[in-house]
């Protein structure tokens, strides 16, 4: 057996925390604190990876975000 690691986004959304991984659409969770979020979405990886290989699709590896970064814009008053 062998890990396989992605990189997760997780992120405020109103009074809880959205969680999801980019390499794997359609992998999203939430929960009402960040460790939440974060138990929840292993448990999501872990689920929608066994899916994906009971249906034969290759797990995907090396497609993940380089860079994570916020930008700003300036707004008109």
């Amino acid at each position: 057996m062998s890990d396989v690691s992605f990189t997760a986004i997780i992120e405020p959304d109103d009074d809880a925390y959205h969680a999801y991984v980019p390499a794997l659409p359609g992998c999203h969770t939430f929960g009402a604190t960040i460790e939440e979020a974060r138990d929840n979405l292993l448990e999501a990886v872990q689920l929608h990876v066994e899916m994906m290989r009971e249906q034969g699709e290759e797990v995907p590896s090396g497609r993940e975000p380089v860079l994570v970064t916020q930008v700003s814009i300036p707004l008109a008053s």
